[in-house]
């Protein structure tokens, strides 16, 4: 990672200005700048060092590749007494090339199993520490190694995830090959016996910090033996006889801190230990349920020795173990750092204490316990965020683990809990973070872009992460070449992309660009990044700008990669939904030809939809689909089998090709490819399928219904039985969408005789009664007088075929009146006779739109009509039937109403059929009905507004 180095050089002569070096003259010496470039490799050697300390090791030999000087100084045993390999990968090779270098390390931190069988290679026989995580797996071989190769080693710490394969016999080998160990901290051990702890006590008499966390069974009456130890922890681990504590671990001479947080001891243990040992100072008894539910604990007596637990102020008791507590307050832990008396003897409290205190804070955010809100609130937040501030880097990590942690309620839905987010926030946390963010460690880098992340869930959080510039630095970061470091920020930026207004600033960061790069550098294996890469990407592309930033920057490309190559389901789930996304613009950009002219884009999302995961699928097909119309070229005979297919998606294809059916073109391509047969099919088994599979067949064929050659070949293919068995479905949805292909078919006389003859006049009749669907009851009466109108010419009707000649006859008469008298109980459910009385005295506008708001159905104006239907409507005014005269006008109101998405369109079809003379003949009739004649003369005004309209 690079970082922008900038020196201020004062030539102050005498006054004492001490260089920084003996090269160091001034700034013209330093910067031989020609065009604004600087000549980096005649940088005085102390800040060359000073640099190269500030970057990991596979940085710094990037560097010293420069120039033979850079090598040499980047050799400099000073950059190598300290090691932290946990950001890359770490293996037998790595190590070895790195040896020659490490000869005088002191301080190592590694990850993992692998790193742990490769520090042997390193040859740092002089190693003193070593700090390991992501243990699990690391075996009492491995570390029995590690310890018979470097025997000068002060502390061991592992953890604090579980070390799980590690027992008593590496804890005895540690004892026997580390004489000088003065602090060992082991983590999830699962049994921790006498014969190792007592050799810990008889081989090393300098150990004075022991912490066996999280194990299992540890000898109590063993750890009596450890003479030396100053400080101990045994937080979180069970089975602890207390007893047998409190009656020997009190006559340890030198114990000054006992860390029992997360265990089951009790007020009298705790009494006991304070009150009899002489040494003790500090008893850290954090979320420990036996102790806090124990009404007689607010008794117990300290003797002035510290006791912090949940029921007591932490900041209050630590700011006891100072002389002066008149400011510490939530202070306490700065004003101790920032002290310029230091106690030695303090100074090891505080420190073991800020270590402890993180510990156990992170493991109770983990298992995030009912009942501490309150603690969190009033206590949590502010330690954590005190604790980021320590001078330990490990203790610094925690902290910001904590945070991104104690927030979030459920991770599988991203829920996190507001109030103590904004906790965080008002307590300053957001700057500190983004600090954090902004240091050179990559651990550090890593958890403090991962707390942001977490905490930019609440919108509150994510705008103050914006304005404190968070947004530049998490786009920064996702640069990075740490893996662990590029992932945490893409998770932020994936957060903050779901507020509209942090979009664009995201963009003018320089994110989109990162997140797709993100893509290629970690294009296998990395299902982390990967996933938070892809579903940033896919907010910022539901923005018409930054989606096509996302496709200059090679989005469009990556996405695609994702969807044919990675297997992980939410890596999937985000490439269908970006490329959804990008390609939902229509016209607006480029970016749907983009999606649909992609090499192999198909084939991806033919792939997908093949999918087991359900969310998979669904994006591929019906939201990639309802944009991408593009692919309408490549044909959709990949989807019909999907359609009938019980191992297949078929509510998911059925919806696609619902979706894709709105347009003219995919019509015909779907029919002219097999979809009718197919979907056909699929109405005639899903009887008693899901609401959601029987919707979307029916809104398919609704679909593709609107072309009268589709209408009368879904007749012709069986349709009609299945869409009036829909017809009497329990949803409303699927009322609709089966009310409104039965409607198109109808218009065709063929399909209106199959409709009789299968039952449908029952049906729609049932459907105008009953359905809660305003839209279900008008277009199943349209239906019905399509089907009793009789009044369109043979120029409209296509000659019977052969295959319809057989079609067995039925009366009509019983039908057409059952169909009559209800779609007349369906207008006057729209009537209200005074409003009617009104208007027919008066020709006020205030009359007739009294009349309008109540008959107008809302959703009716998303209905568009061809010339042809709307000629049907026309003609039928005409009709001898008062009911379907009524019907047409209640019809052509609603399609004319101002305001309605294709009133204009239905007026202009309209004037052009002539129909004004029609309407002024059917409000004049002196035998109309009264709601057919106001109803017309609605529908003239209408047509007189738009023709206005236009001419403005």
């Amino acid at each position: 990672m690079s970082r922008r180095v900038r020196r201020k050089v004062a030539n102050k002569g005498k006054d004492g200005v001490v260089s920084l070096s003996c090269h160091e003259t001034g700034v013209e010496d330093l910067g031989t700048e020609r065009n604004g470039v600087v000549d980096w490799t005649i940088l005085p050697d102390d800040t060359v060092i000073h640099l190269f300390s500030r970057v990991n090791y596979r940085d710094r030999a990037s560097l010293s590749s420069t120039c033979r000087a850079w090598r040499v100084l980047a050799a400099s045993q000073c950059l190598w007494s300290s090691l932290d390999v946990r950001a890359h990968k770490f293996d037998t090779t790595m190590a070895t090339s790195l040896a020659p270098r490490c000869m005088n390390l002191q301080k190592l931190k590694f990850r993992g199993a692998e790193s742990a069988d490769a520090v042997i290679h390193l040859q740092a026989k002089n190693l003193c520490e070593i700090n390991g995580d992501y243990c699990r797996k690391i075996t009492d071989a491995t570390l029995s190694v590690i310890v018979a190769r470097h025997e000068a080693l002060e502390s061991i710490q592992l953890g604090p995830d579980f070390c799980e394969r590690i027992t008593g016999d590496a804890i005895k080998a540690i004892a026997f090959c580390c004489p000088k160990l003065k602090k060992l901290r082991l983590s999830g051990i699962k049994d921790v016996f006498a014969d190792a702890i007592n050799a810990l006590a008889k081989h090393c008499p300098n150990l004075i910090d022991i912490g066996f966390l999280d194990c299992l069974n540890v000898d109590e009456a063993a750890l009596g033996n450890i003479l030396s130890v100053r400080f101990l922890s045994v937080a979180g681990s069970s089975n602890m006889n207390w007893s047998v504590v409190s009656h020997l671990w009190h006559k340890l001479p030198k114990l000054i801190g006992l860390d029992v947080s997360r265990t089951d001891i009790g007020s009298t243990d705790v009494s006991r230990l304070l009150f009899s040992s002489q040494s003790l100072k500090v008893l850290c008894a954090l979320n420990c349920p036996v102790l806090e539910e124990d009404t007689s604990v607010s008794t117990i007596k300290t003797k002035g020795k510290l006791l912090l637990s949940l029921f007591s102020d932490i900041f209050i008791e630590l700011s006891s173990l100072f002389a002066d507590t008149t400011k510490k307050g939530r202070n306490v832990l700065l004003d101790w750092r920032c002290s310029k008396k230091k106690d030695k003897n303090l100074n090891e409290i505080m420190t073991w204490l800020e270590w402890i205190l993180s510990h156990t804070l992170l493991r109770t955010a983990e298992s995030n316990p009912q009942g501490l809100d309150d603690f969190w609130l009033k206590q949590g937040a502010a330690l954590l965020l005190s604790l980021m501030q320590s001078s330990q880097e490990d203790v610094q990590e925690r902290a910001a683990t904590g945070l991104a942690t104690f927030v979030v309620i459920d991770d599988e839905n991203a829920s996190i809990d507001c109030r103590r987010a904004e906790a965080v926030m008002l307590d300053g946390g957001i700057r500190l973070l983004l600090n954090l963010a902004k240091c050179w460690r990559e651990g550090l880098q890593s958890e403090a872009a991962k707390a942001i992340a977490n905490l930019s869930v609440n919108a509150n959080v994510a705008k103050a992460v914006a304005e404190e510039g968070g947004i530049n630095i998490l786009a920064l970061l996702a640069r990075s070449m740490n893996r662990m470091v590029a992932e945490e920020a893409a998770g932020g930026l994936w957060n903050l992309s779901v507020g509209e207004e942090h979009k664009a600033a995201i963009a003018e960061a320089g994110g989109v660009k990162a997140l797709v790069d993100l893509i290629f550098k970690w294009s296998s294996g990395c299902d982390g990044v990967l996933e938070r890469a892809a579903g940033a990407l896919a907010n910022l592309a539901a923005d018409d700008k930054c989606s096509t930033e996302v496709a200059i920057a090679g989005g469009v490309h990556a996405l695609v990669m994702l969807a044919r190559s990675c297997k992980f389901e939410g890596v999937q789930e985000q490439a269908a939904r970006a490329l959804a996304n990008l390609a939902a613009h229509g016209d607006s950009n480029s970016n749907n030809a983009a999606v649909g002219q992609e090499a192999g884009a198909l084939e991806a999302l033919v792939q997908l939809t093949r999918s087991p995961h359900e969310g998979v699928r669904t994006d591929a097909l019906e939201l990639i689909l309802v944009g991408a119309e593009s692919f309408s070229a490549l044909g959709f005979h990949w989807l019909f089998p999907l359609v009938p297919s019980d191992s297949c998606p078929k509510q998911e294809a059925a919806g696609a090709l619902w979706n894709l059916s709105f347009d003219d073109r995919n019509r015909e391509a779907i029919a002219a490819g097999g979809g009718i047969e197919a979907l056909v099919t699929l109405a005639q088994s899903c009887s008693n399928a899901s609401p959601g599979l029987q919707e979307r067949a029916a809104g398919a064929l609704w679909g593709l219904s609107v072309s009268e050659a589709n209408s009368i070949a879904i007749g012709q293919e069986g349709g009609v039985a299945p869409l009036i068995a829909l017809a009497r479905s329990d949803a409303e949805d699927v009322h609709e969408t089966a009310a409104g292909a039965l409607w198109n078919l109808a218009f065709n006389h063929s399909n209106a005789l199959r409709i009789v003859e299968e039952g449908g006049v029952p049906a729609l009749v049932h459907l105008c009664l009953t359905s809660e669907s305003k839209m279900a009851c008008f277009m199943a009466a349209l239906a019905l007088a399509y089907m009793f109108d009789g009044s369109r010419t043979d120029e409209f009707t296509p000659m019977v075929t052969s295959s319809e000649s057989s079609l067995k006859s039925v009366s009509m008469d019983g039908p057409r009146r059952l169909a009559l008298k209800h779609i007349e109980a369906f207008i006057l459910r729209f009537s209200d006779a005074q409003a009617f009385a009104a208007a027919a005295v008066s020709s006020a506008p205030a009359a007739l739109a009294q009349v309008t708001e109540k008959a107008r159905i809302q959703e009716a104006g998303h209905l568009r009509c061809s010339g042809a239907e709307i000629g049907r409507f026309v003609s039928m005014l005409r009709n001898s039937s008062s009911i379907l005269k009524t019907c047409a006008a209640f019809a052509l109101l609603q399609f004319t109403i101002p305001g309605g998405r294709h009133a204009v369109h239905h007026a202009s079809l309209m004037q052009s059929a002539g129909a004004a003379r029609v309407l002024r003949s059917a409000a004049a009739a002196a035998n109309a009905p009264i709601e057919a004649k106001i109803f017309a003369r609605i529908v003239l005004r209408n047509l007189e507004h738009h023709q206005v309209e236009q001419s403005i």
